[in-house]
């Protein structure tokens, strides 16, 4: 009784932190444990993705083809996937904000073949990580703020963002950026989670941005089976890795079957979304 009294104080911490903290520490809190992952990467290419997966249980069978080295990272790959399948990426100019350690830029950039595909993190370490790990024509990474990027107006064909935004000191103002730097009809991909009660004023947010909504789905249910298939290797990774202190707040945030975030999205009481938005002109109509 003792010892699960002791793992609960411990699982219970990320969460405070994270549901209980204003945007702005909880940005730097997210920070500090996002530099720690990205110096682990350096030793575990298991690292590469920290999102919870997805796993289509309506695929009719049908598996997406991955390389032996990917195939271990199928689930993360598999959100990825989704998110950039909504539009045709080929010789688009794209930027994904919140790379972590580059895992879906590369994957994107090899399987969805944009121009150019710029990655960016506020976390140096992970950014130092990608720029020596990834050696691929057309994909550069970059160090900044989602509230304030660092690029031209009218810079990208799309802005790719997966499970980072929860983390942000200021959801406005990094929507304000997207709309700068997206060109006029470029497209704004976007998947992540909230609680049940913010899904409206997150949609609120979006709409007052400016986006045209072309697509939403909710798709917890995909994420929380993705959450069951990758249990294991997770698990292995955490059992050999992860400092005693960290155990429980890592298996929460990376969303192990044991977990409270596993079960907060079981209940409904936090909702995994994905959303397809295109910015627009002055009309609320795509020009033609």
């Amino acid at each position: 009784m003792k010892g699960k009294a002791r793992s609960g104080f411990f699982g219970s911490v990320a969460r405070r932190i994270e549901g209980l903290l204003p945007f702005k520490a909880r940005n730097g809190f997210n920070r500090g444990l996002y530099q720690y992952l990205a110096r682990r990467a350096g030793e575990h290419e298991d690292l590469l993705f920290w999102n919870f997966g997805f796993a289509d249980p309506d695929s009719n069978g049908k598996k997406l083809l991955l390389t032996d080295a990917d195939e271990k990272h199928r689930y993360c790959i598999q959100l990825y996937h989704h998110v950039a399948s909504a539009v045709d990426l080929k010789g688009q100019d794209v930027l994904e904000v919140g790379c972590g350690c580059g895992g879906g830029s590369s994957f994107i950039m090899k399987r969805h073949l944009p121009r150019s595909f710029m990655a960016l993190d506020q976390a140096e370490n992970a950014i130092e990580f990608c720029n020596r790990h990834y050696s691929i024509p057309g994909l550069s990474f970059s160090c900044g703020k989602a509230e304030s990027l660092p690029f031209e107006k009218d810079a990208f064909d799309v802005v790719i963002n997966v499970e980072s935004s929860h983390c942000y000191g200021s959801l406005a103002d990094f929507l304000k950026e997207v709309q700068r730097v997206l060109r006029l009809n470029g497209y704004f991909l976007f998947a992540d989670f909230r609680h049940r009660d913010q899904m409206d004023p997150l949609r609120g947010h979006l709409e007052r941005s400016g986006f045209q909504f072309l697509k939403g789905e909710i798709i917890t249910p995909q994420v929380l089976q993705a959450m069951e298939l990758d249990h294991e290797r997770k698990m292995s990774l955490l059992n050999r890795k992860a400092p005693k202190l960290l155990f429980n707040s890592l298996k929460y945030w990376w969303g192990t079957r044991d977990s409270k975030r596993y079960e907060l999205f079981s209940s409904g009481e936090e909702i995994y979304f994905s959303y397809v938005l295109q910015k627009t002109n002055h009309t609320g109509l795509p020009s033609s």
